[in-house]
């Protein structure tokens, strides 16, 4: 396996190789060598996708070498190729619903600390880090503008079904673009912090966060725009565990007019993704239908809350 081979391993020494289920993007394989060692390999699509996707794991890469950089545990590159990526295997499992309430205090008290010393990492530019959309940009607004453009271009181009026309969209949000301002320093952000995303380990005996995984959708921006995923379909605010672990490793996490609206862009950017995928991607009717029942009312919230909260 050319992998293998590229980070110095003897392909002969693999004895296991097993999918990951769970993904819908990649193809995900945990390699076993006879050493006991476990490694993950991705592996991109080679069907079409969504323009910013082009390129995802070089920004994976760079998320994982973020995360080393700032201490926080996730997996650390071995070797990465345009076409695939070989990371370490991160210790526990996807958080599910096997968390008990008493676990889940501490996890996300530890959780918000983790993504705190993320946020301390610094890039060159704002923006997608693959090249995807074009070279980092200079500033936050320009950075989103064409973040927000590539995936309504996408949702014309692949006919998708939008609680709104994309013009309307393009419309509401560019209302609330002077919030963006804001942001001067590009900052390491995950975009993905979904509890899919966040491995928790038993192995002491305790339970602690094993691993931030699956950094493909990393970009240079606005740390805020990561309390969306970590929030998914919800609320950061309501999370009071999270805010206080975030804010003791010294995040910053305030909610005025500003950060509100800079909040309702970036649900509005992750809910069109999760819309506009769902046509190359070829998803099955239930998928589909969850999407428009579900995450279709949160975009129409989240242009509302700027329409609202824009013209106050």
């Amino acid at each position: 396996m050319h992998a293998l081979a590229a980070a110095g391993l003897p392909p002969r020494h693999l004895v296991h190789v097993a999918p990951f289920t769970g993904g819908t993007y990649n193809t995900v394989e945990e390699l076993r060598l006879a050493d006991g060692s476990r490694y993950v390999l991705k592996t991109a699509p080679a069907g079409p996708g969504l323009r910013h996707e082009n390129a995802l794991l070089v920004s994976e890469a760079e998320f994982c070498r973020g995360a080393a950089l700032a201490g926080v545990p996730a997996p650390r590159v071995v070797a990465v190729d345009g076409a695939w990526l070989l990371m370490t295997l991160s210790p526990g499992t996807p958080w599910d619903d096997t968390v008990t309430p008493a676990e889940r205090g501490d996890l996300r008290a530890e959780l918000g600390r983790h993504v705190a010393r993320l946020h301390t990492v610094t890039g060159p530019g704002h923006g997608y880090p693959s090249g995807a959309l074009g070279p980092l940009a200079p500033d936050w607004r320009s950075a989103f503008a064409a973040m927000l453009d590539a995936v309504l271009d996408d949702a014309r181009r692949y006919r998708v079904r939008l609680p709104r026309p994309a013009d309307e969209v393009a419309a509401v949000t560019r209302s609330a673009f002077d919030a963006l301002d804001e942001v001067t320093v590009p900052r390491l952000v995950h975009f993905d912090l979904w509890q899919g995303n966040v491995l928790v380990d038993r192995s002491t005996g305790r339970a602690r966060i094993g691993g931030l995984i699956d950094g493909e959708r990393m970009f240079w921006g606005d740390p805020l725009a990561d309390f969306v995923s970590l929030a998914l379909l919800g609320d950061i605010r309501e999370d009071e565990a999270f805010l206080a672990g975030y804010r003791e490793a010294g995040g910053r996490a305030e909610f005025d007019t500003p950060a509100r609206l800079r909040l309702a862009l970036y649900r509005s950017y992750l809910y069109l993704i999760m819309l506009t995928e769902t046509v190359p991607r070829a998803v099955g009717e239930d998928r589909v239908r969850w999407v428009q029942e579900v995450v279709a009312p949160e975009l129409l919230a989240a242009l509302e809350e700027i329409e609202k909260t824009a013209v106050s």
